[in-house]
């Protein structure tokens, strides 16, 4: 097992089966700074499906532990890092039972200071919630990928993502990808983010489903020789647990169990502190990602905003608007939390109209930014379109929106 700070390996060829010179991957390669990896390596090009662009990101993510439990579509991606547990890119791995023992193992994984991974889908994301919402006041650094699908009855396992709405409250960073390159990118940007000293909070990277999990498209990698800095255990908001630091901070010890007054104290102070990291992990996220936004046509009148999949139906509705000579703005939001709104209301300064398409009953991202804008904006907010169930959204569809949009507010 890896020590406390992630830094050595104590597998052997003997111990895997392998030849006798056999050498883990991970010793391999050269540990860079995340700015480089990030924006300054060479990138190939490749043609690969999000299960696969998870994989090679895993593959540079210097990760000490990944603890898995099959359900789809997520399986194949944890699949993915069994591989790169044998070839010696992941330096413990193992196949739990089911949700709540992934989730409460991978807790005590991180917990003892080590960077660790785990992965699910929507009924598991569901069941494991117990456990999953303890992590950030135990603040734990764990990257969670959740390849989004439905979680409603009658059960389905296409796409939707009403599921991320459980998480908004939780304390969690929460990002969305849009494709496969976000699916490569976001990980490792939420893994630099989510250690930081300031910050010490799980990360959740989630994706729409089949739609991307399953779907090829074009990703831009670094060279597998390199991957991030290893976890430091100790340097952490509540640093690492073992029998010599125990967990003082992070428990209900006799004294304060006896005053209920210094019980709700404790807790109320301590969720506030939660989400006040959450909110200093944004400037990470800014420099990792280039913005929190993407922003296009930042003075047009007619404004979409979007996250995950919805952001690709919408690029091509902005094209073939601007086609027909109308031009109109694009806000994609990378990360849900931090909420980026100063980003938002920055980018829609001068709009008239705002169309927020989302693949959810529910309309979340809707309500997150109606929050954002109320008082702030003179814009007219419309809560659509939305699919569900695991269905398309057709780029018709949001061009006959905004139509129809145009003709409401004339």
């Amino acid at each position: 097992m890896a020590n406390v700070k992630g830094s050595s390996v104590c597998r052997t060829a003997v111990d895997e089966g392998k030849p006798a010179d056999w050498v883990p991957g991970g010793e391999k390669q050269t540990v860079v700074d995340p700015m480089k990896m990030f924006h300054e390596l060479p990138r190939e090009m490749q043609f690969i499906t999000g299960s696969e662009a998870a994989r090679e990101s895993m593959r540079r993510a210097n990760i000490d532990i990944a603890i898995a439990y099959p359900i789809t579509p997520q399986s194949e991606s944890m699949q993915q890092a069994g591989y790169l547990y044998d070839e010696g890119y992941i330096k413990e791995y193992y196949r739990a039972e089911e949700e709540i023992g992934t989730f409460s193992a991978i807790s005590g994984a991180s917990r003892a200071g080590v960077r660790a991974l785990t992965a699910t889908s929507g009924p598991g994301l569901m069941r494991g919630m117990e456990a999953v919402s303890s992590w950030p006041g135990a603040r734990t650094p764990i990257i969670m990928l959740n390849m989004c699908r439905v979680i409603n009855t009658p059960l389905a396992i296409q796409p939707d993502n009403i599921e991320m709405s459980f998480l908004l409250n939780t304390g969690i960073l929460l990002l969305h990808a849009e494709n496969q390159q976000d699916f490569y990118d976001y990980p490792l940007a939420a893994i630099m983010a989510s250690e930081q000293v300031d910050v010490t909070l799980p990360a959740v990277v989630s994706v729409d489903g089949f739609f991307c999990t399953h779907a090829r498209g074009p990703v831009r990698i670094t060279p597998e020789e390199y991957k991030l800095p290893p976890r430091d255990g100790w340097r952490s908001a509540v640093p690492a647990m073992d029998n010599e630091n125990p967990p003082a901070r992070i428990s209900r010890d006799a004294p304060i169990q006896k005053s209920n007054f210094i019980s709700y104290h404790m807790h109320a102070s301590w969720q506030q502190e939660v989400f006040a990291a959450v909110e200093r992990s944004a400037k990470y996220f800014d420099k990792y990602l280039g913005g929190l936004v993407e922003v296009i046509n930042p003075d047009a009148e007619d404004f979409i905003i979007a996250s995950g999949c919805a952001v690709s139906q919408a690029r091509e509705a902005v094209r073939q608007e601007g086609e027909q000579g109308r031009i109109v703005g694009l806000v994609k939001v990378k990360t849900i939390r931090p909420f980026p709104t100063t980003s938002i209301l920055n980018a829609v300064k001068n709009a008239k109209r705002i169309l927020i398409p989302e693949f959810n009953q529910a309309g979340w991202l809707h309500k997150e930014v109606c929050s954002v804008l109320y008082g702030r904006c003179n814009a007219v907010i419309k809560d659509g379109p939305r699919v569900f169930g695991g269905m398309t959204m057709p780029t018709e569809m949001i061009l006959e929106w905004l139509e129809e949009f145009r003709k409401e507010t004339k």
